[in-house]
């Protein structure tokens, strides 16, 4: 049997790497969007126009995701005492040397 391909339609798809994701499985969407803004991960914050490495995620020690712009101003609020606003403990970024309240 002999094939002619004509033409084809190729499709991609990128997702960030998040620590603690299971990369094999479909996680709840809930799960899959920044918590702050209610966009998904792999999209961008509302700030932003495309996503990507202009709108990177950071987590934080206590496990949480959010889009960088997001948390910063976040952060910056005066009601948010630097605090995570999923758990209300203080907000540290992972990999810094900080400790978060226990």
């Amino acid at each position: 049997m002999r094939v002619i391909v004509h033409e084809y339609h190729s499709v991609a798809q990128w997702r960030w790497k998040i620590e603690g994701r299971d990369e094999t499985t479909e996680e709840d969407d809930e799960d899959e969007v920044c918590g702050i803004c209610r966009v998904a991960y792999d999209g961008c914050c509302p700030d932003c126009n495309h996503p990507g490495d202009d709108c990177p995620l950071i987590c934080g020690k206590c496990t949480h995701v959010f889009h960088m712009h997001c948390i910063e101003k976040w952060i910056n609020t005066a009601s948010s005492n630097r605090q995570c606003p999923m758990d209300r403990r203080t907000w540290v970024p992972a990999g810094s040397t900080e400790t978060a309240d226990p």
